[in-house]
């Protein structure tokens, strides 16, 4: 029963906070004093056909109601972020496996040798992740894995000549397993490698610092020393005692970070052609979609409640004393 207030107190915020979004970005995408339907209609349409125009794509209607039609590509925006968030959530979701499998070992590997080489080599490389552009990083990891080496393709999320699998999820990886199409599961993951290694590396960079930092602050504590005089091995005090209270700052780190990559993967995905919702965003914008620009902005301030209603189920699990308040 705790844990279920818990939830619901958790899901009532993102409710508020959808219900605040929604009506800031629609009273802040009437108010500039662009107009979309001039725009997709031209400085030379009557008055008529402005209101019809407006009509047509509920930029007349009220705030309640549904998302309405794209003005740039003449589908329900619905449908349009329904083709292209997945894409988007396999990006990042690779992006952020990578940096997890990677910046947690590396950052405990850094507090444990702190000092020594490795610790010094850790940190260059993770301050080199957070201080390197995404598109100078993506133009190098493509022209080295795609033009130098010819190893992984240079754009898009499935060869030409491979079929995409049957549509369930959006998920090329899920759907290809599910359908068993081993052809299609070999393109989409070799596609997905170059992207996710250029998004993941920030990503990376900064879990490895968090993980570091928390871990060296748990090393000090005296239930740590107290392990160690015990006899224990220091694998066993470092991962059995010390891991799970270094998580908890390194949890919030990730859901921030996951909830940035489904959002910020603009350039990213600009690079690598990759059809998800960063380049959808920007055509938008750049169209003056307001109804799609809505549509993006609500999903996005979706993702980070949600990313924070995960990392606190993971603080309520990871840490006692959330469960007895």
């Amino acid at each position: 029963m705790r844990f279920l207030a818990f939830l619901i107190r958790r899901l009532i915020g993102i409710a508020a906070v959808m219900i605040g979004v929604s009506v800031i970005t629609f009273a802040i995408s009437h108010v500039i004093p662009a107009d979309p339907a001039v725009a997709a209609l031209g400085d030379h349409a009557t008055d008529e056909q402005i209101a019809a125009f407006r009509a047509e794509y509920k930029l007349d209607r009220p705030l309640p109601g549904d998302l309405g039609r794209s003005i740039r590509t003449r589908r329900s925006v619905a449908d349009d972020l329904a083709d292209s968030f997945p894409a988007t959530f396999e990006l990042s979701f690779t992006a952020l496996l990578v940096s997890i499998v990677v910046g947690i070992p590396a950052g405990i590997w850094s507090a444990i040798s702190r000092g020594r080489l490795p610790d010094v080599v850790v940190r260059v490389l993770a301050l080199a992740g957070g201080s390197i552009p995404v598109f100078w990083l993506g133009l190098i990891v493509i022209g080295l894995g795609y033009y130098q080496l010819g190893w992984f393709p240079g754009g898009g999320r499935i060869d030409a000549f491979v079929a995409p699998p049957p549509l369930r999820t959006g998920l090329y990886v899920v759907d290809s397993l599910v359908a068993g199409d081993v052809e299609a599961l070999r393109s989409s993951l070799i596609h997905l490698v170059l992207p996710a290694l250029t998004l993941g590396y920030f990503s990376t960079a900064v879990i490895t610092r968090m993980t570091r930092s928390s871990m060296l602050e748990v090393l000090g504590q005296d239930y740590m020393r107290t392990a160690e005089a015990k006899g224990l091995r220091e694998r066993t005090v470092v991962l059995r005692h010390g891991l799970r209270n270094a998580l908890i700052p390194t949890v919030t780190i990730i859901g921030l970070t996951f909830g940035s990559l489904l959002s910020g993967a603009v350039l990213t995905e600009t690079i690598f052609s990759w059809p998800g919702l960063g380049r959808y965003a920007t055509a938008s914008a750049v169209s003056l979609d307001f109804p799609a620009v809505l549509g993006v902005t609500l999903l996005a301030a979706v993702v980070y409640p949600v990313a924070n209603l995960v990392v606190d189920v993971a603080y309520y699990w990871l840490d006692p004393r959330i469960q007895r308040g």
